[in-house]
């Protein structure tokens, strides 16, 4: 997570909203790593989630990631969370909960929803403190 906030931090001071996420396998190694770059990019699926999915897919020359977590500052929202089921990777861990559109447990539970052929396992609130700190400290400079 400390990566991960790193690369959130990076988000901001980049003027993006401030969320980082990385995919490590399931021996640590960091296959791939995002920031939120929609602002720098004009494209609306540059959610950090998605970026650091598709460095990892990039990585590892596929798209299945199973044995892979993905570890984010913010829970993902229900695009993230589709795409981190398509790549099929094992293991969620986040950070802050997103009450308005979280779609890992908050407002939708998407990764775990036993109707769907893969799932994920999910870990939260894990240094949600810094997380939310980020997150207040962006939207307050501004307004």
């Amino acid at each position: 997570m400390t990566r991960a906030l790193e690369l959130a931090a990076a988000a901001a001071a980049a003027g993006e909203i401030p969320v980082g996420a990385l995919v490590t396998d399931g021996a640590g190694t960091v296959l791939g790593e995002g920031r939120n770059l929609r602002e720098a990019t004009g494209d609306p699926t540059a959610h950090a989630e998605v970026v650091a999915l598709r460095a990892a897919a990039a990585a590892t020359g596929s798209w299945n990631l199973t044995g892979c977590t993905l570890t984010v500052t913010l829970e993902p929202c229900i695009m993230c969370a589709g795409a981190i089921l398509q790549a099929h990777v094992s293991r969620v861990v986040f950070g802050a909960w997103d009450e308005k559109a979280g779609a890992v447990g908050s407002q939708y539970d998407l990764v775990r929803d036993r109707r769907l052929p893969v799932r994920a396992e999910v870990v939260a609130g894990v240094r949600s403190e810094q997380s939310i700190a980020l997150l207040r400290a962006f939207f307050a400079a501004q307004r």
